[in-house]
């Protein structure tokens, strides 16, 4: 499998929830930068996130475009996020069901055959517009 085909299928894992799909692709030291907060390190922090997510929020992620660079090692991903606000999160508004549709990217890095680095960034106030 390619850089690029191990991307495309950690992506088809999210939309499909299947984090157990999304943990077998990345390193047990991932590095994970949510947008607007502190880096997550190690795959238990990570494991930590997206059982979060799975609680608060439920996403399909649509018009996907994959980027790389020359080595093949580091990618970006352009996508709109399709989402359900489930449950609310400290300091964001309460949930109560919202879908939102919002475009997002993400960049990331493979080494040696697994994801070292997550980095995903979207337009956090225009969130909380859509979903107050």
């Amino acid at each position: 499998m390619t850089n690029q085909e191990l991307i495309q299928l950690y992506y088809r894992h999210f939309n499909a929830q299947n984090w157990n799909g999304m943990l077998s692709l990345v390193s047990d030291n991932i590095r994970h930068e949510p947008n607007q907060s502190e880096p997550r390190l190690g795959i238990e922090k990570f494991k930590e996130f997206l059982k979060k997510m799975d609680e608060c929020y439920e996403e399909k992620l649509t018009d996907m475009i994959f980027y790389s660079e020359v080595s093949g090692q580091k990618f970006a991903c352009e996508f709109i996020v399709n989402g359900k606000y489930k449950k609310g999160e400290g300091g964001l508004p309460t949930a109560h069901g919202q879908s939102y549709v919002l475009p997002a990217s993400a960049f990331l890095t493979v080494e040696n055959g697994k994801i070292t680095r997550v980095a995903t960034n979207y337009n956090l106030e225009k969130w909380i517009d859509l979903v107050s």
